[in-house]
């Protein structure tokens, strides 16, 4: 791992201020509360000192301290501990045994001369349960075997509130509450003095090393563990952090967050509580002490004092940054952000929670620069979301990307160091298009994001340039659905790369449709050159479909008939049928394909068969078309048996379907064309059957043309027509004329087929004599079968008629069978009022109403409920 500046090791107190040459006495425990610094030594003298920090121009410290009073406590043994009492004005002294209270300043003992007898060691209690702020709760580890004494101390006396009996010999204890954390002989434990419930933490062996325990946090102890770890424990008996690794040797430790700080015989050393990392090691020689006060780490020799002075944070993380140490600088930050004052920041004024969360976006931003020069796109696009990263930030990096209006300038001080892209991939092309990809993905992501509010235009026009850039299929999708592409940076750009397709999407998009029809006409045209898509033309057709300016389709309407009249019709046959009635005038758009026989056809099929428009005038013209072109397309001479084309299949079609023709001036055009079919049809148009059927049987000899014909023409009309019809062709079939067995075989199948449709008596009288039963058995039989049918109906119908006819008559002589009292007082039930004549309407349910109120109201009076007859 390799090494964090964390801490600078500074002087405060040396030899010479401490003690003159006479003075044999060493230095043996240290205390710290604000300026004031006590020194204890082995002689017994305590020293006051006020300590002084100044702040040199590079930002290190220096401190110098002021010596004021010393005092000798009668005492022949070493001073072993100083705890100050800041709110009693009062130093708690530790020496031979005796706890005694001194005044902070001049040192000296209370008038009332109070101590603590029978003490080896002591804590302050920083979490007081008394409630009393006159007084401070001190825990002793008595001389009497395995006893731990609470007293309270006030300004001139104690007090003793506990004594507590412990399993083992206690050698040091912290207090926090009502919970002590105990180093025993043989292991550690925690202690509820107030209920007496214990928890075994974990073995420890006195004899091979010094005890350390040491109050971090409310509720929280650092524990010298076995195998030269650091361990954590909470009053819960749990460890809500994993241990940190230090010297088998160590002699003392404190935390000054986010770091453990560890003494041992040779080093000092810094160790992370955030991921367990030893970060910095300080040569130490013949250093004991090591202490934390308020945030204050010292250290001190036998001979001097010594202050860890903490590099600020933001410091430490940008030295990190710029070693790329990106990890560690990330967990320093994180750990930060969650477990350290704001005031640990005051050298970088983050004198508020937002100050703070901006600095700590930052050096995501910074880690995210990093990562991304490095091609660790994946973290460096979660740094970039984490940090809330401008993305024209990123952008700027990429030349030419941002708009020439764009008014963004680059964070001051810089996240990175980089001028551009070409510096940061040292002009290496493969890296060059890594970075590119990226941008292009991030940038896809963001800008549907609050990340882009504010500078859509900014990221959308910079991503379509990348995209035309890097010929990626994107480009399109980007322009054809809501965008913010800024119009004069990016024509100018997809003109530069030749993109005119994407051009002409993006003329369309800022409205200015008619530009981007001439460029794709362009492009069809040869003009210039874009291979985007191979339909263009189609697309173009298909544009001006859906186009609501008029004016831009008739513009170039030519354009693309002459280019193909079946597919460039399409945009008057397509065209949605609301936007039909606003521009485009159907006699206009027939003037217009006069020039263009087959896009005309096309166009009147769409009014006549798909819009069904009822206008004499265009189901004529597109018979006279069909018409024209299947005489273009007949040989020179007929032949019956040729095969019908598409276009005859349709005039037949039409001829059929439609009544609205002018059937005469068809007719005449029809009349020696060679085309009796059509005649027939229209033949039929005109009722004229016996012509039609003539043609059929015997100029085409087509029998199954003639009954259909017959299905065709009686199609909706009723019986007696459609069997006027088929007794018709049974008569020309039987009548005299060429092919006589060949319709005699007609006239048979016929009368099988369709035996219901002919009156089965005139048919017989029809029929030659010389035609065997067996051969009409299929007609004979189904007459028969419809004969008794219609008879056995009519026979139900009469039943069921007289049933009803009686239940008229006995409701007739029921009625018949009451009187009806009538008079000038009886009202109407409809309109209430009076009878002025002896005439009425009687309803069943026995209500009376007027003759005319009958009439002209079909529901009966209300009340009473009416019945169904009168």
């Amino acid at each position: 791992m390799m090494s964090t500046k964390a801490f600078t090791l500074v002087p405060a107190i040396e030899r010479e201020q401490l003690l003159s040459d006479r003075d044999r006495g060493l230095l043996e425990c240290v205390e710290c509360c604000g300026r004031n610094l006590y020194v204890g030594t082995s002689d017994c003298f305590v020293y006051h000192f006020l300590l002084e920090e100044k702040t040199l121009p590079g930002g290190s410290a220096t401190f110098t301290a002021t010596r004021q009073l010393h005092r000798h406590l009668g005492f022949k043994k070493a001073v072993s501990e100083l705890r100050a009492a800041s709110a009693l004005s009062r130093l708690l002294v530790l020496c031979d045994g005796c706890i005694s209270l001194v005044h902070m300043l001049s040192l000296e003992p209370v008038p009332s001369g109070a101590r603590i007898k029978g003490a080896t060691a002591f804590a302050l209690n920083e979490n007081p349960v008394s409630g009393d702020p006159f007084c401070v709760e001190v825990c002793i580890i008595s001389v009497k075997r395995r006893t731990i004494q609470v007293f309270l101390v006030y300004e001139d006396r104690v007090q003793i509130v506990r004594e507590v009996s412990t399993p083992e010999q206690p050698l040091a204890v912290a207090v926090d509450g009502h919970f002590l954390c105990l180093a025993l002989t043989t292991q550690y434990i925690i202690l509820n003095y107030s209920t007496g419930a214990a928890q075994d933490l974990f073995p420890f062996c006195s004899e091979e090393r010094r005890p350390i325990v040491k109050r971090i946090g409310r509720q929280e102890f650092l524990l010298a563990g076995p195998g030269g770890l650091g361990m954590f424990a909470t009053v819960a008996g749990i460890s809500q952090r994993a241990p940190v690794r230090w010297s088998e040797n160590v002699i003392g430790a404190a935390v000054c967050f986010p770091y453990v700080v560890a003494l041992d015989d040779e080093f000092i050393t810094v160790h992370s509580m955030l991921d367990q990392q030893q970060k910095q090691t300080l040569p130490f020689k013949e250093g004991h002490i090591l202490q934390d006060f308020e945030g204050r780490v010292i250290v001190a020799t036998s001979k001097g004092v010594y202050i860890l002075v903490p590099l600020p944070l933001e410091k430490q993380i940008q030295d990190l940054l710029a070693s790329h140490r990106v990890e560690e600088a990330l967990v320093l930050a994180k750990g930060a952000r969650r477990n350290i004052p704001k005031e640990k920041f005051q050298d970088f004024d983050c004198s508020s929670q937002v100050a703070l969360m901006v600095m700590y976006r930052r050096i995501l931003l910074q880690a995210g620069f990093i990562q991304f020069a490095q091609l660790q796109f994946l973290e460096a696009k979660e740094l970039f979301r984490s940090g809330q990263l401008d993305v024209r930030e990123l952008i700027s990096l990429y030349p030419l990307l941002l708009p020439t209006s764009s008014s963004f300038t680059r964070s001051h001080p810089p996240l990175h160091e980089f001028a551009d892209l070409n510096q940061l991939t040292q002009g290496d092309q493969d890296k060059v298009a890594k970075c590119k990809r990226f941008l292009m993905s991030y940038l896809n992501e963001v800008r549907s994001t609050e990340v882009a509010n504010g500078y859509k235009e900014d990221i959308d026009t910079a991503l379509l340039k990348l995209y035309a850039e890097a010929d990626h299929d994107s480009l399109l999708d980007l322009l054809v659905t809501e965008n913010f592409c800024l119009l004069p940076d990016s024509a100018a750009w997809l003109e530069k790369h030749k993109k005119y397709f994407a051009l002409g999407l993006l003329y369309h998009y800022n409205h200015q449709d008619a530009a981007a029809v001439q460029l794709w006409v362009s492009i069809v045209n040869g003009d210039i050159q874009d291979s985007t898509r191979s339909d263009l033309y189609e697309y173009i057709v298909d544009f001006l479909t859906y186009s609501t300016d008029p004016d831009l389709v008739w513009r170039h309407a030519d354009w693309v008939l002459q280019r193909s009249q079946e597919v460039g019709v399409q945009v008057f046959t397509k065209r949605p049928l609301d936007e039909q009635q606003s521009g485009f005038n159907p006699d206009d758009i027939i003037s217009c394909l006069k020039k263009y026989p087959q896009a005309l056809v096309k166009y009147l099929e769409h009014l006549v068969t798909e819009r069904r428009l009822q206008k004499e005038e265009y189901h004529t013209h597109l018979a006279v078309l069909y018409l024209d072109e299947v005489l273009q397309q007949r040989p020179c001479t007929p032949d019956k048996d040729a095969e019908v084309t598409e276009t005859q299949a349709k005039l037949r079609r039409l001829l059929q379907e439609s009544d609205l023709y002018r059937v005469h001036f068809l007719m005449d055009r029809t009349r020696g064309a060679g085309l009796p079919l059509e005649s027939a049809i229209l033949h039929g148009k005109l009722e004229q059957h016996e012509e039609a059927l003539h043609i059929l049987v015997h100029e085409l000899a087509d029998f199954p043309a003639a009954e259909d014909y017959c299905l065709w023409r009686s199609e909706g009309r009723d019986p007696p027509y459609r069997q006027r019809l088929f007794h018709l062709l049974l008569a020309v079939y039987l009548g005299p004329g060429p092919a006589a067995p060949a319709r005699t075989v007609a006239a048979v199948d016929l009368l099988n087929r369709h035996a219901v449709e002919f009156d089965a008596a005139q048919v017989l009288q029809l029929l030659p004599g010389t035609w065997s039963v067996q051969l009409l058995r299929p007609f004979l039989m189904g007459a028969m079968r419809d004969s008794i049918h219609a008879r056995r109906t009519t026979q139900v119908a009469v039943g069921l008629a007289r049933s009803e006819n009686l239940i008229y008559k006995y409701d007739k002589m029921k009625l018949k069978g009451s009187s009806v009292r009538l008079s000038d007082k009886k009202l109407c039930q409809m309109c209430q009022n009076p009878f002025l004549e002896p005439v009425f309407v009687r309803y069943p349910n026995g209500g009376l109403v007027h003759t005319h109120c009958a009439a002209s109201r079909h529901t009966e009076p209300s009340s009473p409920s009416a019945g169904a007859r009168t």
